[in-house]
């Protein structure tokens, strides 16, 4: 729900190479070896609500280029990969599945997505994004979006944002008093979109360049606290989930919401004027959102490994990833088509990544992690004690980490 590359690559973001099992080795692609010949036949993708669009258009593009046919089905994103993980063994899944770069750990584990070889392209990419595909030195993914969240203001409701987040919560409740900033919540919880907030108390989920929990002790503590008052100032409510914040931001109901580049083309088709800004600093620290790549993964048990390599080596040129940029409004992967981005709400998505924390990736575990840490940040929300209650959820995020 959850990533220019030269800013990412300017941070120093680490991505741990740590996933269990072994790679699967039956349909090694080398995505730089594809010949440009017309060829026939069709390969199945499978792309969540938010990435649709784009993927549809990169199949049109693609036909024309090559005969082959992108047939694109749209899943939930909660189904998109456990869906794959249970239906690819028995030949019911697709060719290929668009994806989060912290789905490698879970993929690779499973045996269900293919080594990809990019060959002569990889020198297009950032060293961070292809480490965001990669375990145990194998490439297992073509990137092609980095993605943040970061603050999205409506001008037109306020022209200027405060230095701290405790003054944008003032300003706020003085424009909208019932929804000062939006932060989408529901009811799991949700430790993303609260992250930048979290990691400005100076409590990482990890330390740095390790998997050693960084978000324990006082300042973890202090930030579950600060969860407690952002619910008695009406900032965090179950009942707000990302559709519920969605279009009460673009009901004007709200001067700010916390989101990523997946919801601003909706905003700005609406006719909002928006600013995408950095996240103002709530515990003293700057705001670090996770920052994570999105690419294009191929079944180990696809039969159209030839054709899939056509589609990968055409996924690694700017063409495509000029498409899916101006489609599905994230900033592209490949540092050409990143250069030549003059955009200012993805200029402003990725001024507020510059400070950003790699998006865990090969951590086999990291599903019950997200599990735990959000249910404790809903439970604080629900009243009870932010001590304690942090406190438990360390514990058992430690348990889950200790089973990767």
């Amino acid at each position: 729900m959850r990533k220019s590359l030269l800013a990412l690559a300017a941070t120093g973001l680490a991505f741990a190479l740590t996933a269990c099992g072994s790679p699967s080795s039956g349909n090694n692609t080398s995505a730089g070896s594809s010949d440009s010949a017309k060829a026939s036949g069709t390969l199945t993708l499978w792309a969540d609500e938010t990435r649709i669009e784009g993927f549809n258009a990169i199949g049109e593009s693609f036909q024309k280029a090559t005969g082959v046919k992108l047939e694109v089905v749209q899943k939930p994103t909660e189904d998109v990969r456990t869906d794959f993980i249970a239906q690819a063994p028995s030949g019911a899944g697709p060719d290929l599945i668009v994806g989060a770069n912290d789905w490698v750990g879970s993929l690779v584990k499973n045996g269900v997505v293919a080594p990809v070889e990019l060959g002569d392209k990889a020198d297009g990419f950032s060293d961070a994004a292809r480490k965001a595909f990669t375990s145990e030195g194998t490439l297992y993914g073509v990137p092609y979006a980095v993605e943040n969240i970061a603050l999205v203001r409506n001008n037109a409701l306020a022209k200027e944002t405060p230095a701290t987040f405790d003054e944008l919560i003032a300003q706020g409740k003085q424009l909208t008093p019932d929804h000062p900033v939006l932060i989408q919540q529901g009811d799991k919880g949700d430790a993303y979109h609260l992250y930048p907030v979290q990691s400005s108390f100076g409590a990482p989920l990890f330390k740095p360049d390790t998997t050693e929990i960084g978000m324990k002790g006082e300042a973890g503590e202090k930030f579950a606290a600060y969860i407690k008052k952002l619910t008695n100032e009406g900032v965090l409510s179950e009942s707000i989930g990302g559709d519920q914040a969605k279009q009460a931001f673009l009901d004007g109901k709200s001067p700010y919401i916390i989101t990523g580049p997946w919801w601003t083309g909706e905003f700005t088709k609406a006719g909002l004027d928006i600013s995408v800004l950095p996240v103002p600093s709530a515990g003293g620290q700057p705001s670090a959102p996770f920052v994570g790549v999105q690419g294009v993964y191929l079944s180990s048990y696809s039969k159209n490994a030839l054709l899939a390599n056509q589609f990968l080596d055409y996924m690694a040129g700017d063409e495509a990833q000029k498409i899916l940029q101006e489609k599905g409004g994230r900033l592209p992967a490949l540092k050409s088509a990143a250069a030549a981005v003059t955009d200012p709400v993805l200029k402003g998505f990725e001024a507020a990544g510059e400070s950003g924390q790699a998006l865990p990736a090969t951590i086999t575990t990291m599903d019950a992690v997200w599990s735990h840490w959000g249910s404790a940040e809903l439970s604080i929300l629900r009243g009870e004690d932010p001590v304690a209650t942090w406190q438990q959820m360390i514990a058992n995020v430690e348990d889950a980490l200790a089973k990767d």
